[in-house]
């Protein structure tokens, strides 16, 4: 990958912009390191004082999200040669994807080893939700509003990242699970492509399989483990009583801020020569939809230096 000014261009016929992201996104530790960095933290020292991270894994993520263009090593001491990590405004911008999956965590998995921080928007003073508008007209926006078609380089291969494909062992530490089901949901290559192919409209097991590429078995492990989670349901094809349909719930439908997001960070900073991966269209209004957030209380849009974080550990401003 060449690295420019404003972003990266990818290899022709490589990983796209989504293949990229959820490489980069679609880890815990990665997540874990964003989020106290967005809070401040910019030395090992003050990420080691977080939590029960080891310096192997510190120094290879942030060698990775460094490698990215979401920091930049900056020298601090001569003697010894010591160095600090500095988000750049490509790491600075993924705040909306936390605060999305914040969200959408706190409202539909509740359960968690490690209680979310409260967030209060400054602006107006009151705890808030994220809601997701349309940057052409400003109108909110489900799943539903949205139209999506892939785009050049939207091909299902280029679209799976290899880097969290591997099945995680049970005994590996973790950041204290820090956001459990969206892990589910983004953490395994073939649960994110299948997310995806269920959010462009996808219902039967051979659409699955025919537009992720995943093996059948694994088909059939990933949606066995989303319908455990309440995030699809099934319902019998009316024309074949043998057959069943996939479906998104409520909680399924609710992910769609977390992956646009996600999808239009990755095509602003990782671009394909080729053009997009995915296009969305806002229906009401016809213009290409850009995702915006705003605070549930007063309207008003959300910057990061508004969202107070009411976590002791964190401490911070984002």
């Amino acid at each position: 990958m060449a690295h420019r000014a404003t972003y990266t261009e990818l290899e022709p016929g490589g990983d796209n912009a989504i293949a990229v992201t959820l490489g980069a996104l679609g880890d815990e530790w990665n997540l874990w390191i964003l989020r106290y960095a967005i809070a401040g933290c910019r030395r090992y020292g003050d990420w080691m004082e977080q939590g029960p991270i080891s310096n192997s894994v510190l120094s290879g993520r942030l060698a990775r999200l460094t490698d990215l263009g979401l920091f930049e090593k900056v020298r601090y001491s001569e003697r010894p040669v010591r160095h600090e990590y500095v988000l750049t405004r490509r790491g600075v911008s993924v705040w909306p994807i936390l605060l999305g999956m914040w969200a959408w965590e706190a409202s539909w998995a509740p359960v968690s080893d490690a209680p979310l921080p409260g967030m209060r928007h400054s602006g107006c003073g009151r705890y808030f939700s994220p809601v997701l508008v349309c940057g052409s007209c400003g109108g909110e926006i489900t799943r539903r509003d949205v139209a999506a078609c892939l785009g050049p380089s939207g091909d299902w291969s280029r679209s799976v990242p290899a880097s969290i494909g591997r099945r995680r062992s049970s005994s590996v530490v973790k950041p204290s699970q820090l956001l459990p089901h969206t892990m589910e949901l983004l953490g395994n290559r073939w649960s994110a492509a299948m997310l995806g192919a269920l959010l462009l409209g996808a219902t039967r097991f051979g659409e699955l399989a025919e537009r992720t590429g995943a093996p059948p078995a694994m088909v059939a492990d990933r949606l066995r483990r989303f319908t455990e989670l309440g995030v699809i349901t099934t319902e019998p094809v009316r024309t074949r009583p043998d057959w069943v349909a996939y479906r998104l719930t409520d909680k399924g439908e609710a992910f769609f801020p977390v992956v646009v997001l996600m999808i239009a960070w990755g095509q602003r900073w990782f671009r394909a020569p080729e053009g997009p991966a995915i296009v969305f269209t806002h229906r009401e209004c016809g213009q290409r939809f850009e995702p915006r957030l705003i605070c549930s209380e007063c309207g008003q849009a959300l910057h990061a230096s508004e969202v107070l974080v009411e976590d002791e550990a964190l401490g911070h401003r984002w």
